[in-house]
C-alpha cells in the first residue's frame, strides 16, 4: 500500500502554477504546500497589525481558485500550513471559495499553535506543532486541511499517520515520514534547484518532488514524468542536510536519527530512503518568537577607478558626524573593481553602509540627508545605487521552549467539532550521540591546490541566528579525505567570519557528509539582515570556492 504525497510550494512566493502542475502531471493522493518560514511569520504578523482578518498566505487562495476543482475531480487531498497566523480565517475563506465555485469540499483546520498572548512583547509567538492534528482532520474526512505553524515535516507525517493508522509510538515509521517530509518541504531543492552540481542536468525549470511512502516508513523520492530537473542521491542528500544539525533531528512527533538514513538509486529520477530509526520526541515544543527590533537603513556608495580605499575612507569620515548617535553602524567594501577595466561597472567597487537604531529618525532623514549632501562635496565620481529612504522596521527572531503538555493542540473538523490532540505519552530529552567512526584516511600522495567544490557539494541555510552548512562527498574516496581534512578548525580558517564564533561539526557517515553549525553568524535572524547574505543561502557555495590541498587522485 503506497501513499503518494507531492509538494507544490516551498515558501510564500514559490512558483504559482506548481499546484496545477502537480495535480495534472501524474498520480497523487495528497498535495502539500509549505508557505511558512521565520521571516514569513514576521511578514504575516505585520499584515495582521493592519488587518486582524489577515495573517495567512493569500497566494494559496488564488492558487486554489484555479485548482480546487482539479483536486476534487482527482480525489487529491490538500494539506497546507498557509494558514500562518490565522488558520481559521483561511479555512473560512476556502469554504467561501468552494461555495462560490460550487465544489463540495470539506475543510478542516488545526489550532493551538498561537501563543502570542503569553509573550506580549512579540508580534507573533507560535509553537511548532506535529502532524497528529492533521491526521485527525483527515481521518474525519477532510478534503482540505489548513494549519498554522506546524513543523514542515508534519505536512507529511500527518497524512501518513492517517493513511497507515500509525500511532504516536510508531517512532521508526514516523521518523521515515519526517525524513520524507524534510526532503519535500523545500520543493524544487530536491529536484536540482539550488544544487551544487546543477550542471548534471537541465534545471532551468525543475519539477516539484513527491514521495511514495510505504507502511514501514520507507519511501521513494521522485517527480512527475516529463518535468524538469532531476532526482538523484546527491539532490536528496543536499536537501537532507539543509537546515539540520546533528544526528538527532528532533520534532514534536518523533526524533529522527539522520545517522541511520540510507539512500540508494531506485531508477531514473528515483531515490529510495530506508533504514530510518526514530526515538521518542523531546518533552518540549519549540516556539518561534518574532518581534520588531527597531529600524534599519542602508546606502551603497559606488567607488570608481583609482584610489578606492582612499575614497572609502573619505566617505566614512564625512558620514561620521551623522552616525555618532546611531546604535549599530556597519561598513563593508566589496572590491568588485578591476584594473584597466573595459566598462565603468567593472571599474567600480561598492561601499555599503547599514545602520540600525530603535529610533526611526536616527536612521531616516538624518542618514539620508547626510548622504545626499555629499553629492557635490564627496569623492570624485560620487554616486549611490539608490538614495536612502526613511528607514524601515526590522524584525528579531528567537526561540524558546515550552512543555508539550502546555500547548492546546486541537483539530477543528469540517463539521466544527473540536478534537483535542494529546501530547505524546513517551518523550526523551534530546542529547547528542557519540562521535561516529570515520573511514580510514587516504594514503599519502601528491596534492594540488584547488577549490573544495571540485570534490564536495554543499548546501547552507539559517536557523534563527545560526547557520548550518552541510558538506558531502560524491565518492567513498572523497569521503575518506573530507572526513579528516574538513575539521571545525579548518572550517574557521576557510570562513573568516566564523573564526571568533562557535563552530560545531557533526559527521553523518551514511550520507558521506559533515554538517557544520555556525552559532550566531546571523545575529538576531534573517529579519535583522545582520550580514550580506542574511539567510546564509550562499555560505556553502563560498566554502566550496575556497582552496585546499586536494589529493590529485580525487581530481
Amino acid at each position: 500500500m503506497t501513499l503518494r504525497i507531492g509538494n507544490a510550494s516551498g515558501f510564500y512566493g514559490d512558483r504559482f502554477d506548481a499546484m496545477r502542475e502537480m495535480l495534472t502531471g501524474g498520480e497523487l493522493d495528497v498535495l502539500t504546500g509549505d508557505y511558512l518560514a521565520e521571516l514569513t511569520m514576521l511578514i504575516l504578523g505585520r499584515d495582521r497589525l493592519k488587518d486582524p482578518a489577515a495573517g495567512y498566505a493569500r497566494t494559496f487562495l488564488r492558487q486554489l481558485e484555479d485548482c480546487l476543482g482539479l483536486a476534487h475531480e482527482r480525489g487529491v487531498r490538500i494539506v497546507t500550513n498557509a494558514g500562518g497566523l490565522n488558520p481559521a480565517g483561511l479555512a473560512d475563506a476556502v469554504r467561501g471559495l468552494a461555495d462560490r465555485l460550487g465544489i463540495p469540499v470539506r475543510v478542516a483546520h488545526v489550532a493551538g499553535d498561537d501563543l502570542t498572548a503569553a509573550h506580549p512583547r512579540s508580534l507573533a509567538a507560535h509553537a511548532y506543532l506535529g502532524g497528529f492534528g492533521i491526521a485527525e482532520c483527515l481521518r474525519a474526512g477532510a478534503d482540505v486541511v489548513v494549519t498554522g505553524r506546524v513543523t514542515d515535516a508534519a505536512l507529511v507525517t500527518g497524512p501518513a499517520a492517517a493513511h497507515f493508522g500509525w500511532t504516536p509510538r510508531d517512532h521508526d515509521r514516523l521518523a521515515g515520514a519526517v525524513v520524507a517530509g524534510h526532503v519535500l518541504e523545500c520543493g524544487a531543492q530536491a529536484t536540482g534547484g539550488n544544487y551544487s552540481f546543477f550542471l548534471d542536468g537541465d534545471v532551468r525549470r525543475p519539477g516539484f518532488p513527491l514521495a511514495e511512502l510505504h507502511e514501514d516508513g520507507s519511501c521513494v523520492i521522485t517527480k512527475h514524468p516529463g518535468t524538469g530537473g532531476f532526482v538523484d542521491v546527491g539532490t536528496v542528500t543536499a536537501q537532507l542536510l539543509y537546515e539540520t544539525a546533528g544526528a538527532r533531528y528532533a520534532g514534536p512527533d518523533v526524533t529522527a536519527r539522520l545517522d541511520t538514513v540510507r539512500l540508494t538509486r531506485d531508477g531514473p529520477d528515483r531515490v529510495r530512503i530506508e533504514g530510518v530509526r526514530g526515538e521518542a520526541p523531546p518533552p518540549t515544543l519549540k516556539v518561534g518568537l518574532n518581534r520588531l527590533g527597531g529600524f534599519r537603513n542602508e546606502v551603497v556608495f559606488v567607488l570608481t577607478g583609482l584610489d578606492i580605499e582612499a575614497k572609502a575612507a573619505l566617505v566614512r569620515d564625512q558620514m561620521e558626524p551623522a552616525l555618532r548617535k546611531v546604535a549599530d553602524v556597519r561598513w563593508e567594501t566589496a572590491r568588485t573593481d578591476r584594473p584597466d577595466a573595459g566598462t565603468e561597472e567593472t571599474a567600480s567597487a561598492l561601499l555599503r553602509l547599514v545602520v540600525r537604531d530603535p529610533d526611526q529618525e536616527s536612521v531616516g532623514r538624518v542618514l539620508s540627508g547626510a548622504a545626499v549632501e555629499l553629492a557635490l562635496a564627496g569623492y570624485p565620481g560620487f554616486h549611490v545605487l539608490a538614495p536612502p529612504g526613511k528607514g524601515s522596521p526590522y524584525g528579531v527572531f528567537e526561540d524558546v521552549y515550552v512543555p508539550q503538555s502546555g500547548v492546546d493542540h486541537v483539530a477543528v473538523l469540517h463539521d466544527g467539532d473540536r478534537v483535542p490532540v494529546p501530547p505524546p505519552h513517551d518523550t526523551l530529552v534530546l542529547d547528542g550521540v557519540p562521535e561516529p567512526a570515520l573511514p580510514e584516511p587516504l594514503p599519502p600522495g601528491p596534492v594540488t591546490r584547488a577549490p573544495l567544490g571540485l570534490v564536495a557539494g554543499a548546501r547552507s541555510g539559517d536557523k534563527g541566528g545560526n547557520a548550518n552548512v552541510g558538506v558531502w562527498a560524491r565518492t567513498d574516496d572523497a569521503w575518506r579525505w573530507l572526513a579528516h581534512e574538513l575539521t571545525a578548525d579548518r572550517f574557521r580558517e576557510l570562513i573568516p567570519e566564523s573564526r571568533e564564533l562557535t563552530v560545531v561539526r557533526h559527521a553523518l557517515p551514511n550520507l558521506r557528509a559533515l554538517n557544520f553549525v555556525v552559532e550566531g553568524i546571523l545575529g538576531a535572524g534573517v529579519a535583522a539582515q545582520h550580514r550580506f547574505d542574511p539567510q546564509a543561502k550562499a555560505l556553502g557555495e563560498w566554502l566550496r570556492s575556497r582552496h585546499l590541498d586536494i589529493p590529485e587522485a580525487l581530481l
